[in-house]
This record gives structure tokens, C-alpha cells and sequence, in this order.
């Protein structure tokens, strides 16, 4: 049976992975695609997949790229309110939100109050709104599938078992491009030495996110809402060789885990088509020639990414989206060259302490405190 596609984020890393898994399978359709501003991208894309709709959310890159797509048979729709108006739309089956930051939680929303299927792989609405939006899929009756591949790992790993089996998520991580490094070590690091990445090509601002393991304490948040747990279940492991993608303990002391080359097509098909697991060209782990595999604990006294995020999740509310927020545009501002990799930290710390926390946040209410703590930022930096 054809799997019709609306996809948010399409020019980004997983957006064009996504792409790439359509071109590979003919059951596959793409109904409309969405992103920020690289029109000439969307451009390509429009020829090659024919969605019936696209979004661009800078508005001029709309108008652009409307012009570019005239002799097309397709509507260009622009800004907050196109994403969610094809995310409502009847005709398709599977949501990909990949799109980056919170601009992500209404879509996502809508989509859900359709009843759609959501191979989530936009951190944020899970991040700052996993309150709202786990009880709201539980609700529509909308699954939600995630895309990242530890968080991917750790579905797959739950598969055939009751939930209150698990005694633990052990969360892999693999270190990034400083894993072993003191602070006085992180002072001069260059933006370059940040995105060399040991073994994942991703985003700019998600590899640097790798490196201050800021990351994987998104992805803690992300786990306790995907799968009901408390924080003290989430077991961070430091894993260079990123083979072992993420695992879960159950309460009889068996760990089931999932491993693969470290490749996202194989989690964003398996959102995509599950329960079925379809075949993909791809590279195959050889366990010989990998010969060991090496865990170790995450150094939370160096990479404060980690502990930050934790702290926010335990404080709740609104807390996850500041320290999200802040995070964002200090991560912007280290990659324009004005901050140094440890003032990210300290921008993260800064906008959690002068943050007083709204319990139950709504969505406006989290908008709001995203946006307060961009003025706190450019007010200082």
C-alpha cells in the first residue's frame, strides 16, 4: 500500500536522507514539502518528487520560489500558517517533521489532531512540549514514531515487550570530537575543530551540539516523554564507536540493543514503514573487523551540557525550553565567531537562573518563554 509523505525540514540532513529513502522505494509519494529559505533546493526538489504543495517559512523566499515553480502544477503556501495547513491536509499518511527548532511544536500538533502517523525528528516539540503533546497522540490515536536514531534504537529494542518490564534506557552517546578533554583543554576550540564530528554527518548546530553533549541531554528529555519514564531510568553511556545505537534493560537484567553502522536512513525507513522492516542498501557492521566495542561514563563535570539539561527536566515546566532556547542562540552565536565553546555554558546557565519556571506551560506560554530568553541573550551578548 502507497505511504503518502508531507515532509517539514525538506533541504535539511534528514529531510533530504528522506528523499533519498522515496527515491528508493516506489510505494512512496511525497504530497508537499517544507523549509526555511533555500529556495534553490526546494526548487530541485519540487521537479523531481511533484508535491502539490510547498512551504517555504521565510515569506520573500515564498514569493521566490513561487515564481521559479510557475510552469509547475504546485501551491506555494509560506510562513507558520502553510506548515500547518499541510500538516492538516487529508491526503497523507506519515508527517516527517524535521524541521529545526520550535516552529515545529504547532505543525506537529495539527498533524496529531488529524490523526496522523508523526516520524518525529524535530527535538524541540518533545523538548519543551512533551507534555502536551504525548497525552494529545494518546488522544488522537496518532502514533509517534522517532526518527533519531538512539531514540529509534530504544523503540526498536521495545518491541514485543510490555512496557512495565523495562528497569532502564541506556542512552548511547558517542562522545563527540572532544570525548576525553579537560575544560582548560575546550577554551580555544575553533568552530572547525567543533563540527568535525568522529561519526555522524549532520547539521552544523546539532554537531556542535554533539560536542558539548548538550544533545544528548535533549535527548534524555526526549526519552522520558517517548517512552514514560523518570529520569533516574535514562543511563547516559559514552560509546565512540556509535555501533550500539541505544539499548534497553528490562527488569529481569537481560539488555536488548540494537546496532548498525551509524547511518539515519535505516531509523527515518524504519519511522516510515513500520512494523516493517524493508530492505535497504546500506553498509553492514562487521563485527570482526570492529573487533571491541567500549563503554564508559559521560564526564559531567567537563561537558555541562549533560547535568544543564538534566537540571532543567527535574525543574519542568518551562524550564526545558529556556535551557533549549538559550542553547540555540548560543550555539549561533559560537558559530558566527562571537563566543567562545565554553560561553555556551555560561549563556545556558545564565538564562536558567533569571528564569522564573511557568508549571503546565500551553504552547503560547512556551513561545513566550523561548522569546524571553532570546531578548535576555541579545540584551548581554
Amino acid at each position: 500500500m502507497e505511504k503518502r509523505l508531507v515532509i517539514l525540514g525538506s533541504t535539511g540532513s534528514i529531510g533530504t536522507q528522506t528523499l533519498e529513502i522515496v527515491r528508493e522505494n516506489e510505494d512512496l509519494s511525497v504530497v508537499a514539502l517544507a523549509a526555511g529559505s533555500n529556495t534553490t533546493l526546494m526548487e530541485r526538489q519540487i521537479r523531481e518528487f511533484k508535491p502539490r504543495f510547498a512551504v517555504m517559512y521565510n515569506e520573500a523566499a515564498a514569493k521566490e520560489l513561487a515564481l521559479a515553480t510557475a510552469d509547475l502544477d504546485v501551491t506555494v503556501l509560506s510562513g507558520m500558517d502553510g506548515l500547518i495547513e499541510i500538516s492538516r491536509l487529508e491526503e497523507y499518511d506519515v508527517l516527517v517533521t524535521a524541521i529545526v527548532g520550535m516552529i515545529g511544536i504547532r505543525p506537529t500538533i495539527a498533524a496529531i489532531e488529524c490523526g496522523k502517523t508523526i516520524a518525529l525528528a524535530n527535538k524541540e516539540t518533545l523538548v519543551t512540549a512533551g507534555h502536551i503533546i504525548m497525552p494529545l497522540s494518546k488522544k488522537h490515536n496518532a502514533p509517534i514514531y522517532p526518527v533519531d536514531s538512539e531514540h529509534s534504537a530504544i523503540f526498536q529494542s521495545l518491541q514485543g515487550m510490555p512496557r512495565e518490564s523495562l528497569e532502564k534506557i541506556l542512552l548511547t552517546a558517542s562522545g563527540g570530537p572532544f570525548r576525553g578533554r579537560k575544560t582548560a583543554e575546550l577554551a580555544d576550540i575553533t568552530v572547525e575543530d567543533a563540527l568535525k564530528h568522529p561519526n555522524w554527518s549532520m547539521g552544523r548546530k546539532i554537531t556542535v551540539d554533539s560536542a558539548t553533549l548538550v544533545n544528548k541531554g535533549l535527548e534524555v528529555i526526549e526519552a522520558k516523554w517517548l517512552f514514560g519514564v523518570d529520569l533516574d531510568q535514562i543511563e547516559v553511556l559514552i560509546h565512540p564507536q556509535s555501533i550500539l545505537h541505544s539499548a534497553v534493560q528490562y527488569r529481569d537484567g537481560g539488555i536488548i540493543g540494537q546496532m548498525g553502522v551509524p547511518d539515519m536512513k535505516l531509523p527515518i525507513q524504519y519511522a516510515i514503514f513500520y512494523p516493517e522492516r524493508r530492505g535497504m542498501n546500506t553498509t553492514r557492521v562487521d563485527l570482526t573487523a570492529l573487533g571491541a566495542m567500549t563503554f564508559e561514563k559521560p564526564d559531567e563535570e567537563v561537558f555541562l551540557g549533560l547535568p544543564l539539561a538534566k537540571k532543567a527536566a527535574r525543574i519542568g515546566g518551562s524550564m526545558p525550553t529556556v535551557l533549549n532556547a538559550a542553547n540555540e542562540r548560543a550555539v549561533a552565536l559560537f558559530l558566527d565567531h562571537k563566543i567562545k565553546f565554553l560561553e555556551i555554558y555560561e549563556i545556558i546557565q545564565a538564562a536558567m537562573e533569571q528564569h522564573s519556571p511557568v508549571n503546565n506551560p500551553g504552547v503560547d506560554e512556551i513561545l513566550a518563554a523561548e522569546a524571553q530568553t532570546y531578548e535576555f541573550i541579545e540584551g548581554r551578548f
